[in-house]
């Protein structure tokens, strides 16, 4: 029996792996707890509540450290809300708090008019939260398709991999049979963000995808994400380091410094220089 046959004998199980040990530590505490997977109830419909994300306040600590401060940020639908910073700012401890791998301290996190501060990294993923890690994590000894079909693990077991991904990655189609673990890291993240595509997310998370990627990749990713954008049904939010690319796509920005925001505003208005200045290391 195929590694991929493996898992998809259990679908929950498949939505905590394709999303990588993040969401399987979520479904861990949903079994702990109860004694059984537990489905949160089906987002009502709410006729395109605006915005799709809000966080208001947020705090967090590690240890008898500050982390996050007061920080408060939203993204709303057709908009791609860019986060930047330099190394070390709390970027990776506010999408760990955005998933719930991380509970915060104190704030609120709301997606689609829900309060979502107590859900599991599962619950998160079946209300509508997509995420590409940075480092992509896409399962090395799968197929390309497999990977894919990984990210299906939220819906129908009928549901066929959707051909728009590779209307917007035509790659992948050449290479459905190649194995992830073969494909360049441009083709890597490209599949990473195809795969979390797959499950019609609401909101999609994006943690530095020009990380370690050429040129026109690069190009052909930004291409993606404003499509994507708008298409207006999803939010996106984008973190990232390489300004100009953060510049060509922020409807909003942030900068954030030891945990809180230090510059916001519209992606219109952003001063390349200075946020330049603000993120060098």
């Amino acid at each position: 029996m195929k590694f991929v046959e493996q898992l998809t004998q259990g679908r929950k199980t498949v939505t905590v792996l394709h999303e990588g040990s993040v969401l399987a530590e979520g479904l861990l505490s949903d079994v702990q707890a109860n004694g059984k997977v537990v489905s949160p109830r089906a987002p009502a419909d709410d006729g395109g509540l605006k915005p799709t994300l809000r966080v208001e306040q947020l705090n967090q600590y590690y240890g008898g450290s500050h982390i996050l401060r007061n920080l408060s940020l939203e993204a709303k639908l057709g908009e791609v809300t860019v986060i930047l910073g330099r190394n070390g700012v709390g970027k990776t401890t506010l999408l760990k708090s955005l998933m719930g791998v991380v509970p915060i301290k104190t704030g609120s996190i709301t997606l689609d008019g829900h309060d979502v501060t107590r859900d599991t990294p599962y619950q998160r993923v079946r209300r509508g939260i997509g995420y590409v890690p940075q480092g992509r994590e896409i399962f090395a000894r799968l197929t390309v398709e497999e990977n894919l079909r990984m990210g299906l693990a939220t819906r129908s077991a009928a549901v066929q991999i959707p051909t728009e991904l590779f209307d917007l990655f035509p790659v992948l189609k050449q290479m459905l049979q190649r194995r992830g673990g073969d494909l360049s890291g441009g083709q890597q993240q490209q599949l990473a963000i195809a795969r979390a595509l797959a499950a019609g997310p609401k909101l999609l998370i994006l943690d530095e995808p020009t990380e370690g990627i050429q040129p026109s990749i690069i190009k052909d990713i930004g291409r993606v994400i404003r499509m994507l954008a708008d298409r207006k049904t999803m939010a996106i939010v984008l973190v990232e380091q390489y300004v100009d690319f953060a510049a060509e796509l922020a409807d909003q920005y942030l900068v954030m410094e030891r945990g809180e925001v230090i510059a916001r505003g519209a992606g219109r208005d952003m001063q390349r220089d200075e946020v330049r200045r603000l993120v060098s290391i």
